[in-house]
């Protein structure tokens, strides 16, 4: 089944260029990649200006609450829309929400520059996060539709790997705006336009001929699992980002320098792990994504006994190499049962899923915190709780297509 369909996908006709019947090629992927990095700039880009915000409106009602909102809201407006993203771009075609939605995304990320209250700004990062949501699902829709195989698996990593540092460089710029006012590094959502005009000149649809029928139906026995799956490992993912300096902190670590470079340790575990996976993707999903799970899981078992500075730095490093393996393979288990009419949909939805799971996750941690007396139980459930997944996953044995062969 695994071979047929593999075979099946590499039959199917690529997207050509109508004018010279080129098939789609870097060009067309490098665009796609840096498109997606929009959706980490909306989540990086202003943690180093919220408490300059947070003072900027220091009379608003609710000031506190509304603050770190303007960082998180886009990442859960992704969560609950990405889905709804998924059918349009079924129904009316990749190419055009894409180019509209990198149009928009510039006008709603620059609006917080002329906005004089928070409230407003909130509304505005809403509307990011509903851009963010057709860009994301049309540059994974695109990247699955263009290439198939190998070159598929390898360009899922370079995604994984494109978006790991980029949010690296934009915390780092972020803050250096910052230094010029709070306002300063919302201008840098204006890159979307840019984009949007290189997007319309290189970006091909797709062919398509279901866009006024009936769309056929996702195949949910197969489909569920992948999602099901995604929806925990958002969860797992975003532990070691966000938790990472209250480790430190709880072992008596505050400087920013040291918080800093482990930090950067880990987030270089996760762009090599995803740089690497298109050599180990010939493995398939069943072992990948358990081998994920379990990386994740080590580390952060590490990280939640870890009493000094290295073994901190090892957790970080491990659980760095789990992430990076975990969004590409999720990625492939999830689309290769999907046929060319249920690919956006599918995106859409896998992508809702993983970005639900990094919102609660934070949640679910500091719950854990409180019901556990401490960060550190805490993260020994989750650790446990993401090896027991992969020992199930490993049960299953996932397959790139579940549903036989895939058709365009």
């Amino acid at each position: 089944m695994f071979d047929q369909a593999d075979q099946s996908v590499s039959a199917a006709p690529l997207a050509a260029d109508p004018a010279t019947g080129r098939q789609a090629g870097p060009a067309q992927a490098v665009v796609l990649l840096l498109a997606s990095c929009l959706s980490v700039l909306g989540a990086v880009l202003l943690a180093p200006v919220l408490p300059r915000i947070q003072d900027a409106f220091a009379g608003t009602p609710g000031v506190a609450t509304l603050t770190p909102i303007v960082l998180t809201v886009p990442a859960l407006v992704i969560g609950l829309t990405a889905s709804i993203a998924g059918r349009v771009v079924d129904r009316i075609g990749r190419k055009r929400l894409l180019v509209g939605a990198l149009v928009v995304y510039a006008f709603v990320g620059t609006a917080p520059l002329w906005l004089s209250s928070l409230p407003l700004i909130v509304a505005s990062r809403v509307l990011v996060g509903l851009t963010e949501a057709a860009i994301m699902t049309c540059c994974t829709t695109l990247l699955a539709d263009y290439f198939h195989g190998a070159e598929r698996e390898r360009y899922f990593g370079l995604q994984t790997v494109y978006t790991t540092v980029a949010a690296t460089v934009f915390f780092a710029v972020g803050g250096l705006l910052g230094s010029w006012g709070w306002r300063t590094p919302f201008w840098l959502y204006a890159v979307s336009l840019p984009l949007a005009f290189i997007a319309a000149r290189v970006i091909r649809q797709p062919p398509q001929t279901r866009t006024r029928e009936k769309l056929p139906p996702l195949p949910w026995r197969a489909f569920l699992a992948p999602v099901g799956v995604t929806l925990a490992g958002g969860l797992v993912f975003y532990v070691l980002i966000v938790e990472l300096s209250y480790v430190l902190d709880g072992i008596g670590v505050t400087a920013t320098a040291t918080v800093g470079l482990v930090s950067a340790a880990g987030s270089l575990a996760t762009a090599v792990a995803a740089y690497l996976f298109p050599r180990l993707a010939k493995l398939g999903p069943a072992a990948t994504i358990p081998a994920a799970f379990a990386l994740c899981g080590l580390g952060i078992l590490v990280l939640a006994l870890a009493s000094s500075v290295p073994v901190v730095l090892l957790g970080a490093v491990v659980t760095g190499l789990g992430n990076g393996l975990m969004l590409p393979a999720l990625l492939t288990w999830a689309l290769g049962s999907l046929t060319f009419a249920q690919r956006g949909r599918g995106t859409g939805i896998w992508t809702s899923a993983l970005f639900i799971g990094q919102f609660a996750g934070p949640l679910i941690v500091l719950a854990l915190a409180g019901a556990a007396s401490g960060l550190s139980l805490a993260l020994l459930v989750v650790g446990a709780a993401a090896l027991l997944l992969a020992m199930a996953v490993g049960v299953v044995r996932p397959t790139r297509s579940a549903a036989g062969p895939v058709s365009r």
